[in-house]
């Protein structure tokens, strides 16, 4: 979710009753598009980040720290002359849109007081941040120079007038009377849908609260103004006062949304949004800074995730789609050597009517003795071949063959075993949620000769995979280990684990090794079922229902000479057929590394 007008007001108050005659004592800029404000106010120190960043914009404090680099951009330099010592004397929104204005009074060069402003406009890819001088309304220069060639209506550029950005005809929803809001929807074409006039018509409005205005209305968002009766028009105006009147009020409910069983940061909003009460899980803040510092770190550590996983997912792709081909041929070649004995028949039935053929014929029709009715059977022949070495051709055939079996067999067993590993391996990387873990697959396909390995002009060695296990509690107090990757699979399994221990992982489908601590107790039915629904959520079956999850002591558990890391066979188990729970986790406590 883009910041909308809703999340830039809730901000904006909780700015002002932070930073409000607050002194800025440094300034950085530890991204192209990004400032960090030190500023002084309360009688502590807080940060606050300015960010342009086309993908995610956005104002609010943060804890966190970042390398800043050793020479200042230009902009921050300036900003540093202009505003450094200065005090915040103003922190307002414009209107209802997306901007920010933050107003700070310092002394100039020659010692006088002037005010200068901030102007943050978080506008996705055109969002911007402007220092001005504001005695002239004009820009002293920005984050962002916009020309004229690329927006003839609008330059930013050092020197020009500060013109704000289009409003295109919305109208402020805070001074929006009954009156209005009638006209707003009479004055629309009939066939556009109820939501479509409310976020077009309206600052700050966007599709998602546009829709929670409709949701708490009771209507359908699909709804068309010509499909709307006057008491719709009334429900609709009421769900909108409702709202706009808790923001005036400065009732905010910081929240994120995440996916019930993925478990995946979704969205966020300023309000509740009970449209999505059954569909998502929703994490309430006490601060919007909090809330956005949650959000954007956990979508700033996915980005890098999936930047970083790129190479080692296609990697894994593709080697799978060539082993899939190179079994799929090998399986062709198995049942076309499986019918050598055809051959070898034909070769016998050959000889045996050499007298019967005619030399250039390309069939023979020869008595067939292997059969019971003692009929004659058809054989294909090449003409430029004798009869003789067109039997001596079937017969190499079939030795061919019969020689090729085993190898091909083996090649078989190889290749199934590499599509396994593969699978397993694909799946770990898709449920990645670590820099480390990645590293330690990277790690494993170069020491398994898949990948060269990088170099590194560090020479420090990583940590030890056992660092990032995690582990759980059961009711009756037993941990549960569960391994993230092929190497943590391996630590838990064969080093780990003692032989008392149980192991569980889920039938035929890729997951984690999970190892159920029993020490000197026997577990609980409890203990058990909670250790396999923890293998069935942390495989690849996590949203699939009756999981079929294989469990035995860890002493049936084996490890064949020379197989993949990961990769263990197992006997004496028995199955259990679990539909994981999306709140898992929370119920066998929070994973913790070990």
């Amino acid at each position: 979710m883009p910041f909308d007008g809703i999340v830039v007001s809730a901000i904006v108050n909780e700015l002002r009753q932070s930073l409000l005659f607050g002194k800025i004592e440094k300034i950085y800029q530890p991204e192209s598009d990004e400032i960090n404000l030190l500023v002084r106010a309360m009688g502590k120190n807080q940060k606050l980040v300015l960010s342009a960043s086309s993908n995610h914009p956005r104002i609010h404090l943060t804890t966190e720290s970042k390398i800043n680099p050793e020479t200042p951009p230009m902009f921050c330099m300036l900003l540093r002359k202009h505003l450094q010592g200065g005090k915040i004397i103003e922190i307002r929104q414009i209107e209802f849109e997306r901007i920010v204005s933050i107003i700070i009074e310092s002394y100039d060069e020659l010692g006088t007081l002037s005010k200068k402003e901030l102007m943050i406009e978080l506008m996705g890819k055109h969002s911007n941040i402007i220092l001005i001088d504001q005695s002239h309304n004009k820009i002293i220069d920005s984050i962002k120079r916009i020309t004229g060639e690329v927006n003839r209506h609008r330059e930013i550029l050092p020197g020009k007038l500060y013109i704000a950005p289009p409003s295109h005809d919305k109208r402020n929803p805070l001074t929006f009377s009954q009156e209005d809001f009638q006209f707003l929807l009479e004055s629309s074409t009939m066939g556009t849908a109820a939501f479509k006039v409310l976020y077009s018509g309206l600052q700050g409005i966007s599709p998602i609260m546009a829709r929670e205005i409709c949701y708490r209305a009771k209507l359908d968002s699909e709804l068309t103004i010509s499909q709307m009766c006057a008491d719709n028009v009334q429900a609709l105006w009421i769900a909108f006062k409702d709202m706009i009147t808790s923001i005036q009020r400065e009732m905010y409910s910081p929240n994120i949304l995440i996916a019930k069983q993925e478990k995946q940061f979704i969205d966020f909003a300023a309000i509740h949004l009970h449209q999505y009460d059954h569909l998502y899980d929703q994490l309430f803040f006490d601060t919007m800074s909090a809330m956005l510092e949650s959000y954007y770190h956990h979508k700033d550590l996915s980005d890098r995730l999936k930047q970083k996983s790129v190479d080692l997912k296609k990697f894994a792709s593709q080697t799978l789609e060539r082993l899939y081909k190179k079994s799929q041929k090998l399986q062709e070649e198995l049942l076309e050597a499986h019918n050598a004995d055809q051959y070898r028949i034909f070769g016998e039935l050959l000889t045996a009517s050499l007298h019967l053929i005619q030399k250039g014929a390309s069939e023979a029709v020869v008595p067939n003795f292997y059969d019971e009715m003692g009929d004659n059977v058809a054989i294909p022949l090449e003409p430029k071949l004798s009869p003789s070495q067109n039997a001596q051709k079937y017969f190499k055939r079939y030795a061919k063959f019969k020689n090729a079996v085993r190898e091909k067999k083996l090649q078989l067993e190889d290749t199934l075993a590499e599509i396994t590993y593969f699978e397993n391996l694909l799946h770990t990387i898709e449920s990645i949620t670590m820099i480390q873990d990645l590293e330690e697959i990277r790690t494993e396909l170069v020491e398994e000769g898949y990948i060269r390995k990088r170099k590194s002009k560090s020479s420090s060695k990583s940590k030890t995979p056992a660092s990032n296990i995690l582990s759980f509690v059961s009711s009756e107090g037993l941990k549960i280990y569960v391994g993230k990757n092929n190497k943590q699979n391996d630590l838990l399994t064969l080093k780990i684990a003692s032989k008392k221990d149980l192991w569980f992982h889920t039938k035929d489908i890729p997951g984690s090794h999970v190892i159920l601590v029993c020490e000197h107790t026997e577990p609980s039915e409890t203990s058990i079922l909670e250790a396999a629904e923890l293998a069935a959520y942390f495989s690849k079956g996590q949203s699939s229902s009756n999981v079929p999850v294989d469990y035995t002591r860890i002493k049936n558990v084996k490890k064949p000479s020379g197989a993949k890391p990961g990769m263990v066979i197992y006997e004496d188990y028995k199955t259990l057929f679990l539909t994981p729970r999306y709140n898992l986790l929370e119920i066998l406590r929070k994973p913790k590394s070990e």
